[in-house]
């Protein structure tokens, strides 16, 4: 078994908010993380250059959370993993956080190479599942016109438009699923590993917490560096993501503030209430963008407001991801009666406006 050791970080709590505990790794290789607890990191290209999936030792075998992009590189690594780990003790299950690519892609991969169950909630899987069976659909009967009516360029929906057309992983599903739901118990090894259910940057993401060893396997629900995407789109456009992520971001600040965090993307932390703390400020500071720029414009459309929040070139899919993230805000100000939505009656073009002077949120 190929193991890399490595150091905790040493750093000044007085000069930054979080407590790095693990520096980054190599791709493919196995840091321990704790007894039982093994970190590896997977290649991908996606905005991203890596992925965090963990293993689980248990007595008689071994659980994955997670799976790594669908590419040849991730399938060689987990091959190569498999003859050093699975061949005394068999894998015996695979846990995804969510749906996403970088997460859920080789799930039929993994069940049928080594013959395991998958554990998921129903929302994530149904979702992978509506999405990976609509998507022709989508191009042609959904997307142009929902991106039409909310005022986005032409050239720029083709773009957005001949990504999705051509995208290959939202095809991959696996055709069976072991329903995981909040307050379930994974007991694998000596620890019973506690289901949190967060919401917003997927409808029902699992977290995995064991509070004896003060361990959090958060997934994309809590990230060190970057924030997750808050994303709506046109399959339920009057969506609320944001009130969800905020309220399990409250969810997860409530854990011990000693809690070690080891999440999909960047370093394991510490520092959780700190870290919600700044998620908190920076969607806080979105949605005053957004209600600067209807004050100072008037009426917008929400391509005009996401270029008011994200004014950077961007290729077809950071646009794509934008225009969702500019929406859940908006739908949040909507809920909270700050905007309205106006629809014109001869091309049902969408805008929105504030419902009264306003000079921030409170």
């Amino acid at each position: 078994m190929t193991i890399e050791r490595l150091q905790p970080v040493k750093s000044e709590p007085q000069e930054q908010a979080l407590r790095y505990i693990l520096a980054s790794s190599k791709f493919g290789v196995l840091v321990p993380v704790s007894d039982g607890i093994y970190l590896l990191r997977m290649p991908m290209d996606l905005g991203l250059d890596h992925i965090n999936v963990y293993l689980l030792e248990d007595n008689d075998g071994w659980y994955v959370v997670d799976t790594g992009l669908a590419s040849d590189k991730v399938r060689d690594i987990w091959t190569r993993i498999a003859a050093d780990c699975f061949a005394n003790k068999p894998l015996k299950g695979l846990i995804c956080t969510h749906f996403h690519y970088d997460h859920a892609s080789l799930a039929d991969w993994l069940m049928k190479t080594f013959n395991i169950p998958l554990y998921m909630t129903s929302g994530e899987y149904l979702w992978m599942r509506t999405l990976a069976e609509s998507r022709q659909k989508r191009v042609k009967e959904t997307l142009n016109p929902f991106y039409l009516s909310h005022g986005v360029p032409s050239e720029v929906i083709d773009k957005i438009l001949a990504m999705v057309e051509q995208d290959t992983l939202s095809a991959l599903y696996p055709t069976k699923y072991c329903r995981v739901r909040e307050g379930d118990v994974f007991t694998i090894g000596e620890r019973s590993w506690q289901v949190m259910i967060g919401e917003g940057h997927s409808p029902e993401h699992i977290c995995l917490y064991h509070a004896q060893d003060g361990l959090l396997i958060a997934g994309d629900q809590l990230l060190p560096d970057i924030s997750s995407s808050i994303f709506v789109n046109e399959i339920e456009p009057d969506a609320d993501p944001l009130r969800g992520w905020l309220a399990s971001l409250n969810k997860l600040s409530a854990l011990p503030d000693d809690t070690q965090v080891l999440p999909s993307h960047g370093g394991l932390f510490v520092g959780i209430q700190q870290r919600s703390k700044e998620l908190h400020a920076l969607h806080q500071k979105r949605l005053n963008r957004l209600l600067d720029t209807l004050k100072d414009q008037g009426d917008c459309s929400l391509y005009q407001l996401m270029r008011s929040l994200f004014s950077r070139e961007m290729n077809a899919m950071n646009t794509m991801l934008a225009l969702g993230e500019t929406a859940a805000h908006i739908n949040y100000l909507l809920n909270e009666t700050k905007l309205e939505k106006q629809i014109s009656a001869d091309k049902g073009e969408i805008t929105y406006r504030l419902t009264f002077a306003i000079d921030s949120l409170t």
